[in-house]
């Protein structure tokens, strides 16, 4: 597969190296339990890997676990601003299902902020049938993002992913060009 800049490809813990490599990807955000040990692909920079020590969680309180956290969305947004699209991000946690489809979908905003929430929802269902996006990630990154609780109503519509077995990866364009209803 040829390198395409300017999308993010979202794939499970277990297809990193071989994702990257595939496709000549640099960059990457992890966003994984804080105690899951992993082998950071070669190919990918080590001052360009963002690891969000994070559980799969909807609110805070939960037995020890670490919940999504304004701290990890700000991290977030600001390492993807600074990601030069010279060739694909890849973003990754666990299966690849609610963590990450909600930070590929935060890092699109983040970096285009006029971009419809709808269309950007019904986008990520597209090409993810599986993605169930991290609710409290998205609530924080609407607030963040000063989306006005558009990018939550937009993810509640596409409801609730197609049940997968964690090995589907996906990739997603930055931009929709000529279609502001996809």
């Amino acid at each position: 597969m040829s390198t395409v800049a300017g999308r993010i490809i979202v794939c499970p813990l277990a297809s990193i190296a071989e994702t990257a490599a595939r496709n000549g990807a640099h960059e990457m955000v992890s966003l994984i339990a804080e105690k899951q040990d992993f082998h950071r692909p070669g190919i990918i920079r080590a001052e360009r890997h963002l690891k969000l020590a994070m559980n799969d969680i909807g609110f805070a309180g939960t037995g020890g676990l670490i919940a999504p956290s304004e701290n990890h969305v700000a991290q977030l947004i600001e390492f993807v601003r600074d990601w030069d699209q010279s060739a694909p991000l890849i973003v990754h946690c666990w299966m690849g299902v609610s963590r990450s489809p909600a930070a590929a979908v935060l890092a699109i905003l983040a970096l285009h902020p006029e971009e419809d929430d709808v269309a950007l929802a019904r986008r990520l269902r597209k090409v993810a049938p599986h993605a169930t996006p991290n609710t409290r990630l998205i609530e924080i990154g609407d607030r963040m993002l000063a989306r006005e609780g558009r990018l939550i109503a937009a993810m509640k519509s596409i409801g609730r992913g197609a049940d997968t077995d964690g090995r589907a990866s996906f990739s997603i364009e930055l931009r929709q060009e000529n279609s502001p209803n996809s």
